[in-house]
């Protein structure tokens, strides 16, 4: 089924929507659950489009959120300098440049490090005005970022259209009044309003103010 979506604006966000960092996220996510004892099957529904000390906090409601943000600084590092598995959604380099002409950020809950070195890594341009963790008080899925993508881009959050994968995110991006376009097939279990397998299946075309988005 072909689905249309007209927008002024479009807001991305990065891991498992434009890069593909599953791998490195898992290794990295388990190996600091172990000595906790979680169950990883608990662990890897809860890391995903969040930031980590929120990861934390859920996986480990009784302990100080200061420590909490202490490792998540560390796990930031440990992220930053392992980008091996980290590639490129199909699609997410030819979709950047699509939408070069018209109105469009990065809202991700990595820091402006680790968005640099992993969209370096998968070899994508990172657009003006990403929207990194440094910049908002609440992680995913409160619609912080994605409200404050649209002010810096000048939008109205019913203008914009968001790609996401997480569950997290999605319900992030629909608190803002936000479209979403959910990437990949396990993002349908969140309700967005369409589903595409990769980015190549979306197309843009200008159309007045805004552009058109054809999902294939």
């Amino acid at each position: 089924m072909t689905h249309t979506f007209r927008a002024r604006a479009a807001l991305l966000d990065m891991d498992g929507t434009l890069v593909d960092s599953t791998a490195v996220v898992e290794r990295l996510w388990l190996a600091w659950a172990e000595p906790h004892g979680l169950d990883p099957a608990f662990v890897l529904s809860v890391v995903h489009g969040r930031q980590g000390h929120q990861s934390m906090a859920i996986m480990l409601p009784d302990r100080p959120h200061e420590q909490n943000l202490v490792e998540n600084r560390e796990m930031l590092l440990r992220e930053s300098g392992d980008v091996d598995g980290v590639v490129e959604v199909p699609g997410a380099a030819a979709l950047l440049a699509a939408l070069a002409p018209f109105p469009h950020a990065i809202v991700t809950s990595a820091d402006d490090r680790l968005l640099r070195v992993r969209m370096a890594a998968a070899g994508l341009h990172v657009p003006t005005q990403p929207v990194t963790a440094e910049q908002v008080t609440a992680s995913k899925p409160d619609p912080e970022g994605f409200l404050l993508g649209a002010a810096r881009l000048g939008m109205d959050p019913a203008d914009c259209v968001v790609f996401e994968d997480s569950g997290a995110g999605i319900e992030a991006a629909r608190a803002a009044g936000m479209r979403v376009i959910g990437v990949g097939a396990g993002s349908a279990t969140h309700s967005p309003d369409a589903v595409v397998a990769d980015l190549t299946r979306v197309a843009v075309a200008a159309d007045g103010d805004g552009f058109v988005l054809t999902l294939g």
